[in-house]
């Protein structure tokens, strides 16, 4: 298949700069994959296609503030996305080794200088990746980087908002464990008044974790999309969980993933016809031509053109009608992105 094939065009006018006040006040497009109906709503109205019993399954990773800002030694600017510590657990570990990638380009041994006391030193370069070993470690360095990083939203995000506003919304309100460079926007729609009515209705929420990195975001940079190998990115599903989720769908409970990276999550620990616990790199690239075994319906956004989260909605609830669906979308002037509005494929 040919990337360029999942391509759209749109006005940046669609691409939202803030998220709907209250978060379920966004609106949200309904896809019935069968009947290939569509149908606008707005997403506290998600109820009305839930059931009780069905299984709402979110990833509770949280964005920590991991773009920082430094200097050279020659006194240029340099801009540093920490991707992930050298070492990977459920907990970020604060160690002082960090792969990144930066602007502008950075050689082996060229040193940073940063505020709080703390400096970078380049150690390997893969040609996109880069590893920094950093004069702090633990607590100190963990201190640091709250205290100097910006919150990562992507490029099309032009906000002046104060930083603590900010990783307010660019937050699930179940956000956890910090380990992510990219919000999972999916849930960004979900309020706590939400999930405590679609409760009281028999709706059962459980918890996974993917801590976002490139393989979210990375732009496919082949022709081909088969030809494409995205990063890995650390996932964590505990025993408890794995054990209800096998137990939901085998009695036939309806899986209902938010998001891309709970999907990729889900499908990445699937094996042998059960879903395993424990935690491992998911590097599973969904496209089109690739059959769930596990996720029965899916919550996303409107994602970028040609992206791995857009191949993943075309893979699930079928390219074409995706697409016109995204182009119903633009039509009635939906918001796109990560602030954006909410799609439901059932």
């Amino acid at each position: 298949m040919k990337i360029d094939s999942f391509d759209y065009k749109f006005t940046d006018n669609l691409i939202a700069q803030m998220p709907s006040v209250p978060r379920d006040s966004c609106r949200l497009m309904v896809l019935k994959r069968e009947e290939k109906e569509i149908s606008h709503f707005y997403f506290h109205q998600i109820d009305k296609f839930l059931k009780k019993g069905d299984v709402i399954a979110s990833n509770n990773t949280k964005v920590f503030p991991a773009r920082i800002y430094g200097k050279k030694e020659t006194g240029g600017k340099a801009e540093i996305l920490l991707l992930k510590p050298f070492k990977n657990s459920s907990k970020i570990e604060w160690s002082s080794k960090w792969y990144i990638i930066n602007k502008p380009n950075l050689k082996i041994g060229q040193k940073i200088i940063f505020p709080q006391g703390l400096e970078g030193k380049i150690l390997q370069d893969s040609g996109f990746e880069k590893v920094i070993g950093f004069n702090q470690k633990g607590k100190k360095l963990r201190d640091s980087i709250f205290r100097i990083g910006k919150v990562p939203t992507p490029p099309y995000i032009k906000s002046n908002l104060p930083k603590r506003k900010l990783m307010e919304y660019y937050q699930t309100v179940y956000a956890k464990d910090f380990g992510s460079i990219a919000g999972p926007t999916g849930g960004f729609h979900f309020t706590k008044n939400l999930i405590k009515k679609l409760k009281a209705k028999g709706i059962i929420f459980k918890y996974i974790t993917l801590h976002i990195g490139l393989g979210t975001f990375q732009p496919i940079n082949t022709k081909e999309v088969e030809k494409f190998n995205i990063s890995a990115e650390w996932g964590i599903i505990d025993k408890k969980t794995a054990n209800y989720l096998n137990k939901a769908k085998k009695s036939g409970q309806r899986i209902v993933s938010t998001g891309t990276t709970t999907t990729r999550t889900l499908e990445g620990f699937y094996k042998n016809g059960k879903l395993l616990s424990g935690e491992k790199y998911i590097d599973l690239f969904i496209y089109p031509g690739y059959k769930f075994k596990f996720v029965d319906a899916l919550i996303t956004n409107f994602h970028l053109p040609k992206s791995t989260t857009l191949l993943l909605a075309c893979a699930f609830g079928g390219k074409d009608f995706i697409f016109s669906a995204y182009q119903e979308a633009i039509k009635k002037k939906y918001r796109f992105y990560s602030f954006g509005d909410a799609m439901l494929i059932i």
